[in-house]
C-alpha cells in the first residue's frame, strides 16, 4: 500500500505529499495523523519552510466520508476535531509554511490552504467550502482573517466555488502560478524565509496571527454536538452536493 503522505527534506525545507489520488487526496483518520505528526516534528526542527502539494488531479478534495455510516457520532466530531487541530498547528507554526493546489479543491482541503502563510495555486485551481450546509463551522474566522468578513460570508453563505484569479483578487491566494511555475516560487519562499534568523521569524509569524483557536475549537465542537450530524451530512451528500 502506497504512502498516504510522502515526507521529503531538503536542508531547511520540508515538503509533503499528500497521496490519496484515488481519493482525490481526502482526509481520512490516518492522514491526517501523519499530517498532523509531521508538522509537529518540523516545529521541533530545523524547518524554515514547511510546503503542502497533493499528488494526482488535484490538491484535497477535503473531508473522506467513506465509512462514515459506521462511525459514532462521537468518532465523527472527533475527526472534524484534528482536522482543526492540522490547521491550528500550519496557521500558528513558527516557520513559512506554503500550500501549492490545482484541480478542484473542498472543505478541509481549501482550508489547509487558508492556514497557510504563503498559497499558490495553478490557474486552473478551484475551491469551495460547504461544511456550514450541514453544520460544520471548520476554518470560518480563519478564512474571514484571510479575505476580509463580507467576501467570506458571500463565500460561506453561497457555498460557492471560486476560481484561483478571483482568489487572489481577494486574498485567498498569494500567488497563482503554472504548476511549471512552482520550483521557482518555493525557490522565492526559501530565500524569504531565511531572510530573518529562525527565532525573529517565528516572532513575527506570532505576532501577526490572530489567535483564536480556543473560540474556533469550541464554536467547532458546538456545530458539531448538534443532534443529527451524520443525519446532516447523508443529506447533504444525497443532493449531490460533494464531487
Amino acid at each position: 500500500m502506497p504512502q498516504e503522505l510522502i515526507v521529503e527534506r531538503e536542508d531547511f525545507t520540508k515538503r509533503l505529499f499528500i497521496n490519496r489520488a484515488e481519493r482525490g487526496n481526502a482526509l481520512n483518520a490516518t492522514l491526517v495523523e501523519a499530517l498532523i505528526a509531521a508538522v509537529a516534528a518540523a516545529a521541533t526542527g530545523r524547518t524554515r519552510l514547511l510546503t503542502i502539494e497533493g499528488i494526482g488531479s488535484r490538491f484535497c478534495s477535503g473531508f473522506d466520508f467513506t465509512g462514515y455510516e459506521d462511525l459514532s457520532e462521537g468518532e465523527l466530531l472527533l475527526r472534524f476535531v484534528r482536522i482543526e487541530q492540522l490547521l491550528q498547528a500550519i496557521y500558528h507554526a513558527p516557520f513559512l509554511t506554503a500550500a501549492l493546489a490545482h484541480g478542484s479543491n473542498f472543505g478541509a482541503g481549501a482550508d489547509i490552504v487558508a492556514a497557510c502563510s504563503i498559497r499558490i495555486a495553478s490557474p486552473d485551481a478551484t475551491f469551495r467550502m460547504p461544511g456550514l450546509r450541514f453544520g460544520v463551522a471548520l476554518g470560518t474566522r480563519r478564512l474571514a482573517q484571510r479575505v476580509g468578513v463580507d467576501r467570506a460570508r458571500q463565500i460561506l453563505q453561497g457555498s460557492l466555488i471560486f476560481g484561483a484569479k478571483e482568489a487572489k483578487e481577494f486574498n485567498f491566494l498569494t500567488a497563482v502560478a503554472s504548476r511549471e511555475e512552482w520550483p521557482a516560487a518555493i525557490e522565492t519562499a526559501r530565500k524569504t524565509a531565511e531572510n530573518l534568523s529562525a527565532g525573529n521569524s517565528a516572532l513575527l509569524l506570532r505576532l501577526t496571527a490572530n489567535d483564536s483557536r480556543d473560540a474556533d475549537m469550541a464554536d467547532l465542537v458546538r456545530s458539531l454536538s448538534e443532534p443529527g450530524l451524520k443525519q446532516r451530512i447523508q443529506s447533504y451528500r444525497q443532493k449531490g452536493a460533494l464531487q
